[in-house]
């Protein structure tokens, strides 16, 4: 079992910045490869943004390439997110998942991910 809470979600105004944050608990490994997802009102769970577990290798949606970036620190079992220039769009509830599956590459899909944290908010005002 691994347990996930994020923080760092807020209301922001567009072109601003928020840091998130994902706290991992329980069966953690700095092996795992981790992911944020956003999911708005009246539409799917989409992916944002992965990392390996090394960081040395991240993928993102087009959507918010250039402007998320997302790291890791496994001393501190933590995932983040830091989201600049920030859009009305990018206003949704964040996850972040984790992949425990033996295969090493990075996932964009949600049912590729074991476990989920209950998710932060982030709306942006325009």
């Amino acid at each position: 079992q691994v347990q996930l809470v994020e923080s760092g979600g807020g209301l922001v105004q567009a072109g601003g910045s928020l840091r998130l944050s994902c706290v991992a608990s329980g069966r953690t490994s700095s092996s795992i490869r981790m992911g944020w997802f956003r999911q708005a009102p009246g539409k799917e769970r989409e992916f944002v943004a992965a990392i390996s577990w090394s960081g040395g290798n991240t993928a993102y949606a087009d959507s918010v390439k250039g402007r998320f970036t997302i790291s890791r620190d496994n001393a501190k079992n933590t995932v983040y997110l830091q989201m600049n220039s920030l859009k009305p769009e990018d206003t949704a509830v964040y996850y972040c998942a984790a992949d425990l599956g033996p295969s090493w590459y990075l996932k964009s899909r949600t049912e590729e991910y074991d476990y989920w944290g209950q998710g932060t908010q982030v709306t942006v005002s325009s």
